[in-house]
């Protein structure tokens, strides 16, 4: 991420934004009772909202070394931090209940790396499990944002399928203007 980029994400407003609205917003009344795997923490505020909403057995996935590294000083032994591509996970075959992406799509650079993150969430899912998730929809503030940085986009109108490709079903997506949500189930 860029400098802003990278200052925004680790701001209170960011904070509030994301575990006071977005988290719950995306979790609704799923009950996180099992291992949870998070992809993209960054500087882990959607990590500290799980551990607040009650995850007890919570894994990251982040792909920059400096960030995981910061995530274990962070939060010790209350996070089992893993550092990995999210569409190459470094991890066991149906092994978490629910995988948690909030914000973090649109900066994988492509298309098929998406879809490839979505393949492997339903690999490391356990059969039953839910990938639920959040992204912000585009528009030229956020461009502007990111620029010289990544910013590829996700689509809502086409993430049901490119999820059902992956192999999920019972896909659930709501679009607002500025962000949607989505859920799927390993079935």
């Amino acid at each position: 991420m860029n400098w802003l980029h990278d200052r925004y994400c680790a701001s209170d407003k960011w904070k509030n934004l994301m575990a006071g609205e977005t988290l719950p917003w995306v979790l609704g009344d799923l009950q996180l009772d099992g291992p949870v795997l998070e992809l993209g923490p960054g500087p882990g505020i959607v990590t500290e909202a799980l551990i607040r909403y009650g995850v007890k057995d919570l894994t990251t996935l982040e792909i920059e070394p400096a960030a995981a590294d910061g995530l274990r000083d962070r939060f010790g032994d209350r996070v089992q931090v893993t550092t990995g591509d999210a569409a190459d996970m470094p991890l066991p075959e149906a092994a978490f209940a629910a995988v948690v992406c909030c914000t973090m799509l649109h900066h994988v650079p492509t298309a098929a790396g998406q879809d490839a993150i979505f393949r492997e969430s339903f690999r490391v899912l356990e059969r039953g499990g839910v990938l639920a998730g959040s992204d912000s929809r585009p528009n030229l503030r956020l461009r502007l944002f990111h620029l010289n940085d990544i910013f590829n986009p996700v689509d809502p109108s086409t993430l049901g399928r490119r999820l059902e490709a992956a192999g999920f079903g019972s896909v659930e997506v709501e679009a607002t203007e500025r962000r949607f949500r989505f859920r799927a189930v390993k079935v």
